[in-house]
């Protein structure tokens, strides 16, 4: 009994000492110089958050929070407001409090920060509110070396530069289970010139991590605390780890308790007019703890969530079966990928794999669009045209009893259960529609199929070595539309137009040109 006692008692000291109170201010940082100067006075009702409670600012711009021995504070940029940037334009809105380090930046010389400072302070500078902007939406670039930074760089990066979209966000997976990558990758994505925020994925977890507590340690010593908030215009985004890796080394989409703690603390600051936005790297639909987000955020009116880590994409619209309970679905969507399928697949004449998805999707990324609290989605194909957004999977030439037994295919990449997809041939006045039949991709499973090529050696050296890597076996895609054309076509050449508009009302075409003999 006694030895339990004196058990107790040291735990009980243990988390005294280690408990401790952290305090601040949050002002306007009128010179932009990251230093709180003379006549630089705090902001009030401004949300700050040590990843679990959320206080705030009173009218002086002070903050106070409970502070443990790994914390991350934070402050949750209001629309008005910029936080400062760094070279590579990644947001400087945190302070990591890790007096006793961990062991895996222990084992990297990464010195402990030591005792809180008197003050933490957050500098924000002024800007102007818009209610109308746009973001671009990068997934997993997953880069396994230079030379796929190299990909990323003149595939997705280079067509960026000049974007007028008011920041970026990266939705995990940065790179592929070599944090020394961060630098590289930070410094090309960076050249576009805008703000970027970055979620935690699978592949950007520390391999000497002895626990989930740590397995973010290198992506918090460059993108701050895993778990964060920010708003802009009539937007609240709220960045999740949901990668919870348990004893065994290995991981599951999860939420922890602080953070389901935190996403309840914040939301009760933010009017039920806003658009929530939940960004995170696995699909919500797939997290083993859904509901308990699902109940945070089922009854406000606008909301809003998105991931990658499937390298497909996809739009749920999450109902009763997922554990939504709201009569009205939410939309969850699962943004298309920088590498598409891994870098997989020939090389075109830049030397880039074309790296098309295992559902058919070409490689990319997504623009969302907002509009106070409305929001939209454009899938934009690396280095393709705006408007390239299907591949229609018809024969060039076909004979007339041909035309009874071929399905016309139509791979509509963003598109979902709410797409409209329908056809029309030249002459025609009336549109056919197209019924949604989720299966492989055509092109994809031809490609899966020539990759045996690969394999052969040529002067001791594997093709794939050459013209790139052979392609996984294709996914079940669930944006692929099925029909069939007339059978009493007559001879000749003909023109087949395919129409779609969009769950935005969003319409876009694409022609296919082909004869019957």
């Amino acid at each position: 009994m006694k030895q339990v006692v004196c058990s107790i008692f040291l735990l009980i000291g243990w988390h005294s000492f280690a408990q401790t109170t952290a305090t601040g201010t949050v002002y306007h940082d009128l010179n932009k110089n990251s230093r709180k100067d003379r006549g630089e006075l705090g902001i009030a009702n401004v949300c700050v958050s040590n990843g679990k409670e959320v206080v705030k600012t009173d009218k002086n711009g002070k903050w106070t929070l409970p502070a443990g021995d790994d914390t991350g504070f934070f402050v949750i940029k209001p629309a008005e407001y910029a936080v400062p940037l760094t070279s590579d334009n990644l947001p400087k809105h945190y302070y990591l409090h890790k007096p006793n380090g961990s062991p895996s930046t222990k084992s990297e010389g990464v010195a402990p920060t030591g005792a809180l400072p008197s003050s933490i302070d957050f500098p924000l500078w002024k800007q102007k509110s818009e209610t109308q902007f746009s973001v671009l939406l990068f997934s997993d670039t997953q880069t396994r070396g230079l030379t796929e930074v190299n990909y990323v760089t003149h595939d997705v990066v280079e067509e960026c530069i000049g974007t007028k979209a008011r920041f970026g966000i990266s939705l995990g997976d940065i790179v592929a289970d070599d944090p020394n990558l961060f630098a590289e990758i930070n410094g090309s994505i960076g050249q576009i010139g805008v703000p970027w925020y970055n979620i935690f994925g699978n592949h950007d977890f520390n391999r000497g991590a002895s626990d989930d507590q740590f397995s973010d340690e290198t992506f918090e010593r460059f993108y701050g605390p895993s778990t964060y908030a920010f708003e802009e215009g009539q937007v609240a985004f709220v960045g999740l780890k949901n990668v919870y890796f348990g004893p065994d080394g290995k991981y599951k989409g999860h939420f922890t308790e602080a953070q389901i703690a935190f996403v309840k603390n914040y939301l009760a600051h933010v009017p039920d007019d806003k658009l929530v936005v939940l960004l995170m790297h696995i699909p919500i639909v797939i997290c083993d703890n859904r509901k308990e987000i699902f109940q945070l955020i089922e009854k406000r009116p606008h909301t809003f969530s998105t991931s990658g880590h499937t390298h497909t994409m996809i739009n749920f619209w999450v109902d009763e079966k997922y554990g939504w309970t709201n009569a009205a679905p939410h939309h969850h969507f699962v943004n298309a990928t920088i590498s598409g399928s891994w870098w997989c697949g020939l090389k075109d004449e830049m030397g880039i794999p074309h790296a098309t998805m295992n559902d058919g999707t070409p490689n990319g990324y997504s623009i969302l669009t907002f509009d106070g609290n409305k929001y939209a989605i454009r899938f934009k194909a690396a280095r393709r045209p705006d408007d390239y957004q299907m591949n229609i999977y018809w024969p060039d030439e076909l004979s007339k009893a041909e035309l009874d037994t071929t399905q016309l295919r139509v791979n509509v990449f963003a598109g979902s259960a709410r797409s409209k997809v329908e056809f029309q041939l030249a002459a025609q006045t009336n549109w056919t529609p197209l019924m949604l039949t989720p299966q492989s991709d055509p092109g994809n499973m031809l490609m899966f199929q020539q990759s045996a090529y690969l394999e052969a050696t040529v002067n001791d050296t594997k093709l794939d070595k050459i013209f790139g890597w052979s392609m996984d076996k294709p996914s079940v895609s669930t944006h692929i539309w099925q029909g069939k054309l007339p059978t009493d076509l007559p001879p000749g050449t003909h023109r087949l137009t395919v129409r779609t508009t969009d769950a935005f009302g969003k319409t876009y075409t694409s022609h296919r040109i082909f004869r019957v003999r």
